[in-house]
């Protein structure tokens, strides 16, 4: 049976952290290790996971984990897989949690090996669009136009110069076994991916939206809402790379207001009218690749 907010599990394997209120990380790691069970080893490199989950003396994890390099995620999984073999365990999970700058920046390397070596371990990016645990600074996944302690806004430059890099693709480029797509305003989505890579054999990547309401400029109870819309809105979309081909889970009939999302959080209130309509025209653009290369 597939699991789904009716039937998850009540165990919790990771609470007690130190998370901001409403952050969106902390919620995806929660759901995917519940899905995953106590047999999972969890590692987490340098960022806001690691920063929110090991307070000594107290430890935030009810399974194993362990905090990695921040440039080691990857590899680190690698080792502790073959660790676990050679000792003859079985039925266990390797997922590691990593923000998108530990992943699209400092990390990408270990992973693009664990891919290539087609380890059996699961990557699980949480994707709040900066360095948020050290003060918010731009990650090659921050989006167009978005203020950040290093892409600040003047009279002359409206944030972010960058469009956001797509490791989606670029991991689906390396013909991984499995790669999928996600966001925390589409739960249950996200649920049936973590489920259904932990039953596939080889490296596995998820990338899941989570927006970070300190980083981003919303409340802390409108998290999940905008992590809906970003969806909803084009900018985001759910899909799956498994054999060899793209397959979309969801097309919205009709997009929602993309200005609306926009001007919702304070990192995009400086943008004017036609730096709004540039981003409209490049989500436009990319749907157009979409519809024609995804199942």
């Amino acid at each position: 049976m597939a699991i789904n907010v009716n039937n998850i599990s009540d165990d919790e394997f990771f609470y007690g952290h130190k998370a901001c209120a409403g952050c969106g990380g902390s919620l995806a790691v929660r759901i995917a290790l519940k899905i995953l069970g106590k047999r999972s080893v969890a590692v987490i490199p340098a960022g806001c996971m690691s920063a929110v989950g090991f307070n000594f003396p107290q430890l935030c994890f009810a399974n194993n984990a362990i905090i990695s390099t921040f440039a080691g995620t990857a590899s680190m999984m690698t080792g502790i897989e073959a660790g676990l073999r050679a000792l003859g365990k079985k039925d266990f999970n390797v997922v590691g949690f990593a923000g998108d700058g530990g992943t699209a920046d400092i990390g990408i390397q270990a992973l693009s090996g664990a891919i290539d070596r087609n380890d059996n371990v699961l990557y699980i990016c949480y994707d709040n669009e900066a360095y948020m645990n050290t003060g918010i600074q731009k990650s090659s996944l921050t989006p167009f136009g978005a203020r950040t302690t290093t892409t600040p806004v003047g009279r002359n430059i409206h944030g972010n110069l960058d469009n956001k890099k797509n490791m989606f693709e670029i991991v689906a480029a390396h013909g991984i076994t499995y790669a999928a797509t996600a966001s925390i305003g589409y739960l249950t989505d996200f649920m049936k991916k973590v489920e259904k890579a932990s039953k596939i054999q080889g490296t596995k990547y998820i990338h899941v939206i989570a927006p970070c309401p300190t980083g981003w400029g919303i409340k802390t109870e409108d998290c999940v809402e905008v992590a809906k819309e970003v969806v909803d809105c084009g900018l985001w979309y759910l899909a799956e790379f498994e054999d060899g081909e793209f397959k979309l889970n969801r097309r919205p009939k009709e997009f929602s207001d993309v200005t609306h999302y926009i001007k919702s959080q304070g990192r995009f209130k400086h943008l004017a009218d036609a730096e709004i309509e540039a981003i409209v025209k490049g989500r436009d653009k990319k749907w157009a690749f979409i519809d024609k290369h995804f199942n």
